[in-house]
């Protein structure tokens, strides 16, 4: 499956008492929405020369990079850290990527690719600083407008490194609330856009490993200023009861899939539809059952 994905209204007892629809980007063969922006940008990268191409992931991102490059004839090295889900992994594995697990999260394997690449002479792909993703993001946003049978009050994007929410919000326009959502353990995006500026976390722990960021990327703060209009942010406990409410519904979500869930009463003003971006469903079956069924295990 290529586009558009569906926009669906939220099955019964998902969101009660709520106008809600799912724009469902993770039907797509790889369970999440990031080939979206990685085949536009490897497909330059190409046409630059570029036989080979590193990135840094916790999972998604290093799945459509590798997915994007067998498609386009190129090697894919994709630096992962050790915490990262064996259900991203397998994905990983499954697509043949040279797969290297280094650091402790995110951006500890993001500067251990950025240097092999550069001691190589292998193209870098940074997630979130191409503003080719952004453009190939705001794909979602478009089809949102053109499927939904009433136009939207809110649209809810989880935002890791907010090239997603940028692409989404963009198109969207201000006729919507465009609410980001990030994970209270990982709050360097909200902090930013706050601030107006990129800051840097000391840590980051959350079980919605696509939002765990650390360091901001200047791109994507400054292009948040007009794309989201709201920042909020979702306890852990929050995102497994969201992640246990779309499995008793029939939907298998991963965490930053959850977190826009998680942020419905948050936006409990909002008088009309509410469109929530599953981004995807990339989740370790253990981590699932504990969300189903000891949700309150996790921090509140």
């Amino acid at each position: 499956m290529t586009a558009p994905t569906p926009l669906e209204a939220a099955p019964p007892g998902l969101a009660p008492g709520r106008d809600v629809y799912l724009k469902r980007e993770d039907v797509h063969e790889l369970g999440a929405f990031k080939w979206r922006g990685a085949l536009p940008v490897l497909e330059s990268f190409r046409e630059q020369g570029a036989t080979t191409v590193v990135t840094a992931s916790t999972g998604n991102q290093g799945a459509a990079t590798a997915w994007a490059a067998q498609r386009l004839g190129l090697e894919a090295v994709i630096f992962a850290p050790l915490s990262t889900s064996r259900a991203k992994l397998a994905v990983l594995e499954d697509l043949g990527a040279d797969l290297r697990l280094t650091g402790n999260d995110f951006d500890e394997a993001k500067d251990d690719g950025m240097r092999f690449a550069e001691e190589q002479g292998f193209a870098f792909f940074g997630d979130g600083a191409e503003a080719v993703q952004y453009e190939a993001y705001r794909a979602i946003g478009e089809e949102i407008l053109a499927q939904a049978p009433t136009s939207p009050a809110a649209v809810v994007t989880p935002v890791g490194n907010g090239a997603l929410a940028v692409g989404v919000g963009r198109a969207i326009g201000r006729g919507a609330m465009r609410v980001g959502v990030v994970a209270k353990g990982a709050p360097v995006m909200k902090l930013s856009w706050g601030a107006g500026r990129p800051v840097e976390t000391a840590h980051c722990e959350t079980i919605a490993d696509g939002l765990a960021v650390r360091v901001a990327i200047p791109m994507a703060v400054e292009a948040l200023n007009d794309a989201v209009d709201r920042m909020v942010d979702v306890s852990e406990r929050e995102i497994a009861r969201a992640v246990a409410a779309f499995a008793a519904a029939g939907i298998r979500a991963e965490g930053a899939a959850g977190a826009a869930l998680a942020a419905m009463p948050q936006v409990e003003e909002v008088d009309g539809p509410i469109v929530l971006v599953v981004t995807g469903r990339n989740i370790d079956d253990e981590l699932l059952a504990r969300c189903r069924e000891e949700p309150d295990s996790f921090p509140g």
